[in-house]
């Protein structure tokens, strides 16, 4: 069975990356770039002030990544993707809204 598999995986990644190639596979993987460069900026956030933080643009790169993958998932017609990130996409914009109005609390308050 695993030399089935070793023998059956590259003419998978060969079907995916090659045959399959086109703009939206590569939007597809931009999304993705976007998306996971999140967690870098957040982690670099945190070395810099010594502890763990969420900085403002977390979100908002959150948000553009989420609606790319959306859109790559509208496009693909991928049910799993277009649940997922517009359930994410919602919920990242909650974290604005409450960050927003929490930063007009205390300049109201100050």
């Amino acid at each position: 069975m695993l030399i089935q598999l070793a023998e059956d995986l590259p003419a998978y990644f060969y079907d995916v990356f090659v045959t399959r190639f086109d703009f939206w596979l590569v939007f597809g993987i931009g999304a993705q770039l976007v998306f996971g460069s999140r967690f870098i900026l957040q982690w670099i956030a945190s070395e810099r002030a010594g502890r763990s933080v969420m900085p403002l643009s977390f979100w908002f790169l959150s948000i553009l990544g989420g609606l790319m993958t959306l859109v790559y998932g509208f496009v693909r017609r991928e049910p799993v993707i277009i649940i997922g990130q517009g359930l994410s996409t919602v919920i990242y914009l909650r974290n604005l809204a409450l960050i927003f109005r929490e930063r007009r609390r205390r300049r109201g308050a100050a």
